[in-house]
């Protein structure tokens, strides 16, 4: 990578326009594996199980007296356990094995979905109780979301990530176009406590596709990380990583509007529409037909258009078609421009997620995801509230027309917050490329902190182009592990520079070295090494107490 790819030495970094990319691999490339096949086809039957049920869990409040407000608050509830449990459930799918982890969560949302089903046939499903078993199927989803996605760049290589991103998104379009509209009837003909099992039953697939994948060993450091230590470990990344920072943003500009349409869509079914529940399940089934399209032509689209250009059109879109679902009572009208909206909403949630994939290394990947998670599916729950809220003293026409003019507003704002020139671009790969440290004891795990002193000695004529390196490195620091970093000139020697930065422990700063820098931050770092004449020396302090194993 050449310097003008880094990122800027200083302030925000560049915030240039991705370019448009080269052409892509097919995007059914990944399809070719057995294992992402068999896991893929599991997802698609759990989520079609899961639209079956939202289908069944909205239906059953319809008639309720407060059913604007009821209906969203089924999404809010299976969505804010994202908000509550993500940050958590990153760090698990992290720390533990994420395919362990996914048999049992399976397991466990199967019972819940289990009880639902048997509960709504006994006519004892309140509103109540509804909410309460929804939110803990959410709970289930908040744990399985970021060790799914985690999965993934395991299973195909780098250059099929993008695909892989698409085809995950599209078995949640594809299940909305076959879920709803298959719940829409068995709701009208047998009642909710069909749906409810048959969702119960996806789980048990999704188990035993799970099953049969068998993960490779993973590298580490020898050591597992603690759970704190973890948690913290994550956040200090994101704060610290531009190109995340700026995918989360763009995500939440598109998702909080966008979940108006989702929120608002059986109220303005039932009640402006006259549609029963299988019209409601072919408005739901045209959006996902959409996605199913938008998969087919994503690809096409990723060569004419750059991601940001991608994203700002998929935002206007989306605006139009909540702007019709919210003036117009033509069901015709409605259905048709439900096609060209699920294209924009796959075509967003996959340059997104396959960006933010591209950008993070193994160590903290379902960490950052979770992240996401926490960002895309949070807007998602917060925003339903609002605007089911919104939707009573307003009115769902105004409503929705708010919403879909803050999608033109997220829109406009690419221009100025757009996806960074570098996102994707980094090399993520691990690279421990430090030599282990010259010490005289072994220091215990837990001792800390722990402060590292870097000295370098730059000639004058190099230091701008050394102030810059050594920025760069700062930012890999703090990604990789470092609470407090800071660069210093010696006062004795006017050509000394002293970096020092502290670690929390000695166990944080050996995974530090051994999994977390990869091939970007090795690259910053010899950057700096080059300006440096005689080469940089290194000094690890410890607590004065500490007297090692």
């Amino acid at each position: 990578m050449n310097d003008s790819a880094a990122p800027a030495p200083s302030g925000p970094p560049s915030a240039s326009p991705a370019p448009a990319p080269t052409a892509a691999p097919s995007p059914w490339a990944p399809m070719r594996d057995r294992i992402f096949r068999i896991l893929w086809l599991a997802q698609l039957g759990s989520n079609v199980g899961s639209w079956m049920q939202t289908v069944g869990a909205q239906w059953l409040l319809v008639s309720h007296h407060s059913s604007t407000t009821l209906v969203a608050a089924v999404q809010t509830a299976s969505l804010l356990p994202v908000m509550l449990l993500s940050l958590p459930a990153g760090v698990m799918a992290d720390v533990l094995d994420r395919r362990r982890l996914l048999i049992y969560l399976q397991l466990g949302m199967a019972l819940v979905a289990g009880v639902l089903a048997w509960l709504t046939a006994a006519g004892l499903t309140t509103p109540t109780v509804l909410l309460a078993l929804t939110f803990l199927l959410g709970c289930g989803q908040a744990f399985v979301g970021p060790a799914w996605q985690a999965i993934q760049p395991e299973l195909v290589p780098r250059e099929q990530i993008p695909a892989a991103a698409t085809l995950g998104s599209l078995t949640v379009n594809l299940a909305r176009a076959v879920g709803p509209a298959v719940a829409g009837f068995l709701v009208a003909a047998s009642g909710a406590a069909l749906v409810f099992a048959i969702n119960a039953v996806s789980f048990l697939f999704v188990v035993a596709a799970v099953t049969v994948w068998r993960r490779a060993p993973q590298a580490g450091s020898g050591h597992p990380e603690r759970a704190l230590a973890a948690l913290r470990a994550g956040n200090r990344y994101v704060r610290n990583a531009p190109s995340p920072r700026r995918i989360l943003l763009r995500a939440a500009l598109f998702v909080v509007p966008g979940s108006a349409l989702w929120a608002l869509l059986p109220v303005v079914a039932s009640s402006r529409l006259a549609l029963g529940a299988g019209g409601y399940g072919v408005l739901l089934a045209a959006l996902g037909v959409g996605a199913v399209v938008g998969a087919f032509t994503l690809s096409w689209l990723n060569t004419v258009l750059s991601p940001n250009r991608l994203l700002a059109a998929s935002a206007v879109v989306f605006a139009i078609g909540t702007l019709v679902l919210g003036v117009t009572t033509d069901k015709a009208a409605v259905v048709i421009v439900m096609v060209p909206t699920g294209v924009a909403w796959l075509a967003s949630l996959s340059t997104l997620n396959s960006a933010l994939q591209l950008s993070l290394p193994a160590w903290v990947r379902a960490r950052a995801l979770a992240v996401y998670l926490l960002v895309f599916m949070g807007g998602q729950a917060i925003g339903s509230l609002v605007w089911g809220a919104l939707a009573g003293p307003l009115g769902i026409t105004t409503t929705l027309v708010i919403a879909a003019a803050l999608l033109g507003a997220a829109a406009v704002s690419v221009r100025w917050l757009p996806l960074l020139a570098l996102t994707g671009k980094l090399d993520r790969t691990t690279d421990a490329h430090w030599p282990d440290p010259h010490l005289v004891f072994e220091p215990e795990l837990d001792s800390g902190p722990i402060v590292v002193v870097k000295r370098y000695h730059v000639a004058p004529a190099d230091e701008p182009e050394f102030r810059q390196a050594i920025n760069r490195v700062g930012l890999s620091r703090r990604r990789t592990g470092a609470t407090r970093w800071g660069v210093f000139r010696d006062g004795d020697e006017a050509q000394t520079f002293v970096e020092v930065f502290e670690v929390p422990s000695w166990q944080e700063h050996q995974d530090q070295r051994s999994i977390r820098l990869t091939g970007a931050d090795s690259e910053f770092e010899e950057r700096a090494n080059r300006l440096s004449e005689p080469a940089p020396t290194v000094e690890h302090l410890l607590p004065a107490e500490d007297r090692g194993a």
